[in-house]
């Protein structure tokens, strides 16, 4: 099968939605305004220089979510999911799923942003298949840890090679698109490199290596 790779946060969703649910929460007054305010801005910023410690950030983020029930984040993530990333789930995007699905490929995203904000989200633009960075769970709740690998950077390649291994199949004539530098190791693994809406970094090495720039921005 041929498989059709999508990384999340700013290609087929016009924000990032690990940013967006910090924002969510402080609006919610379930964490400090100040303190996490600058913290999310900190993490993000070094998200984008590609400088991101991924276990810092990760203790960082899954905090909130080892504060409260299964239940009482499930409530959370549902109005998250209405008044935040339903609006950002643009026309393109859906488009270009629906373009993959008709050619029979497989549909697989992959991307650093937890499994807890990114799965809903991810079903909800039809796809089945999520590698995201796991929280640990203990005694039903979520941790500060991460379990497994984290799926960043360097970490998308083992995690996907993984999931090739478990389910027999190859990365012969796959897809991937991504607006992020930081998915650089993954994006010389694939066939077809789509760099979408790409930032700074990747837009030049786009330019350099003749590789596909399109925008996803209805």
């Amino acid at each position: 099968m041929t498989l059709a790779l999508f990384d999340l946060d700013n290609t087929l969703l016009s924000c990032d939605s690990d940013y967006e649910w910090g924002s969510f929460l402080v609006r919610k007054n379930l964490v400090d305004k100040v303190s996490y305010d600058t913290a999310n801005l900190k993490f993000f910023n070094q998200y984008k220089q590609g400088t991101l410690d991924i276990y810092e950030f990760s203790a960082f983020s899954f905090k909130p979510l080892s504060e409260h029930s299964l239940k009482e984040l499930q409530i959370l993530h549902d109005e998250f999911m209405q008044t935040v990333i339903r609006p950002r789930m643009g026309n393109k995007a859906r488009a270009l799923i629906n373009s993959h699905k008709q050619q029979g490929h497989t549909l697989l995203v992959i991307t650093a942003t937890n499994s807890f904000i990114t799965r809903p989200i991810v079903q909800a633009f039809g796809i089945d298949i999520l590698l995201a960075t796991d929280p640990k769970i203990k005694d039903g709740r979520y941790t500060t840890e991460i379990e497994g690998t984290p799926c960043f950077q360097q970490g998308k390649v083992t995690r996907l090679e993984q999931w090739l291994r478990q389910n027999n199949e190859s990365l012969e004539g796959s897809y991937f698109y991504s607006d992020s530098y930081n998915d650089l190791p993954l994006m010389e693994q694939v066939e077809h490199v789509i760099a979408v809406d790409p930032d700074e970094k990747l837009a030049a090495i786009a330019g350099q290596r003749g590789w596909k720039i399109i925008s996803l921005l209805d």
